[in-house]
């Protein structure tokens, strides 16, 4: 139906659609006591399979109020204090702004004649971020769908730049915390099982150096051709961040791509106090920054950045409706020609409608403010008898276990930790994440939301220790 198509005839449909929806989630939102409601997939399950996608309600209202039952009820939502898991921030209201804009334009950002300021809004913010990582004056980049798509642009790059005409001979070196990414962008580069040269961590979580450079060493001696080194600022589990500076030193020692993961740590390009933490950045041949991480942007939002922009050329290919070439020599500014993508969203309105109504120090200063509160975290943690705590956070990131006095089996303690996780995400009181130290469990708070207080931290704590106590005490035959 022609109606429903949004043109110069269907602008108050358009209006009216669209307010009806914004205020369907403006309503959650104001009314969400809870991060979660506690549903679980097999009760949704059966309500979702029995919609009729081929009946449709003809009713933008009836529609919204089945999305509500669906979705809108049930869904996890990050802006509440007590969702302390995963890199899933609260968006700011700008950026929220940008979306609808983009999603209503429907832009491209491949050519010039799908988006036009388009290319040119993405091009500024490209610029605008190399010169806060200080990449230098031929530096570019791409803005990409998330940070797993941009670590392997970075290490397509690397290889094609690493020109040697034996590929089995190529292996990439990232920490034992580094991002699963590394590993899937390997394969799918077809670079082998063996590519992938993991590199122990300290106490801290951060890249052993003397672990780096004898590496380095034994594949020089072995004939090996060491194609990248992958940095990360800002570590999944622990938000740690690698020794830069000496990275960068080994790099240039061995003529290796140097690439920084600053999937996590990248909002700190913004910080008024804790920029120095990604001291050594700019010594980077690319970085990866996820802006729907640590900028509070709506998924999906990230970028790929370069330090020579004549790397790019490795992700250009010729077509007869997309030609690279007749676009430069006609000066036509094309973003084709960067990206592994053809059609592209327009996801860096979201992050220029944020700087231009919030300016960087306010993003800056929101993410220092979840820092600040990671370290209060840390030293409440720290004092309670009832858990351990692991490495000082860097950023915003904290990983503990609860354990109990009385219980000695390590088992049980892992059992009572796993159990608390999942009990608490059941009753959809807060939401917390997990991981694995060692073959140790542990509990993680990624602290991405300002609201959240070190009340709220104290609150969870206590919920925890609730569920794991109710384990242990209805499993005391297992527990010793």
């Amino acid at each position: 139906m022609r109606s429903h198509l949004l043109n110069d005839t269907t602008t108050e449909r358009y209006r009216a659609s669209v307010t009806e929806g914004v205020e369907r989630v403006a309503a959650r939102i104001a009314t969400t006591s809870r991060p979660f409601t506690g549903v679980t997939a097999d009760t949704l399950s059966p309500r979702v399979e029995a919609v009729d996608l081929d009946t449709p309600l003809h009713d933008t209202v009836a529609a919204l109020d089945e999305l509500d039952e669906l979705y809108l009820r049930d869904a996890v939502y990050f802006h509440h204090p007590r969702h302390l898991a995963h890199l899933n921030c609260p968006v700011v209201i700008p950026a929220v702004l940008g979306e609808a804009v983009l999603s209503a334009v429907n832009s491209s950002l491949d050519t010039w004649d799908r988006s036009a300021g388009g290319t040119l809004i993405e091009r500024r913010l490209i610029d605008w971020t190399t010169e806060r990582v200080g990449l230098g004056p031929a530096a570019d980049g791409v803005f990409t769908s998330g940070g797993t798509q941009s670590n392997l642009q970075a290490l397509l790059l690397a290889r094609e730049e690493a020109r040697t005409d034996s590929p089995a001979r190529l292996r990439v070196l990232v920490s034992e915390a580094g991002h699963l990414s590394v590993q899937k962008a390997a394969k799918t580069l077809g670079l082998g099982q063996d590519a992938v040269v993991v590199i122990p961590t300290d106490r801290d979580k951060r890249m052993q150096i003397v672990a780096l450079a004898r590496e380095l060493a034994r594949l020089d001696e072995q004939g090996l051709v060491p194609m990248a080194v992958v940095a990360t600022a800002g570590t999944t589990d622990f938000g740690s961040i690698d020794p830069l500076p000496q990275i960068a030193d080994l790099c240039a020692r061995y003529g290796t791509w140097m690439h920084v993961d600053a999937a996590y740590g990248g909002g700190l390009l913004a910080s008024r106090t804790r920029r120095h933490l990604l001291d050594g950045i700019e010594h980077a041949d690319s970085v990866t920054v996820d802006h729907h991480k640590s900028f509070f942007q709506p998924v999906s939002s990230s970028a790929l950045l370069v330090r020579d922009a004549a790397a790019l050329r490795h992700a250009t290919y010729h077509a007869a409706d997309l030609d690279p070439r007749r676009a430069a020599q006609e000066r036509v500014p094309d973003q084709v020609d960067k990206s592994l993508q053809t059609s592209r969203r327009f996801d860096a309105l979201k992050l220029w409608m944020t700087l231009r109504v919030m300016g960087a120090d306010a993003l800056g200063d929101l993410f220092d403010e979840v820092c600040a509160l990671a370290t209060r975290g840390f030293d409440l943690i720290g004092a309670d008898p009832r858990f351990a705590v692991m490495a000082e956070p860097q950023l915003s990131t904290l990983v503990f276990c609860y354990i109990p006095e009385a219980i000695c089996d390590p088992a049980a303690i892992d059992r009572a930790n796993l159990y608390a996780r999942k009990a608490l995400f059941a009753s959809g009181d807060a939401v917390v994440a997990g991981t694995k130290v060692g073959e140790r469990q542990f509990l993680k708070f990624t602290l991405l939301n300002p609201e959240t207080s070190a009340a709220d931290i104290a609150a969870v704590l206590d919920l925890i220790a609730g569920h794991a106590e109710q384990y242990l005490g209805e499993n005391l035959d297992r527990a010793c």
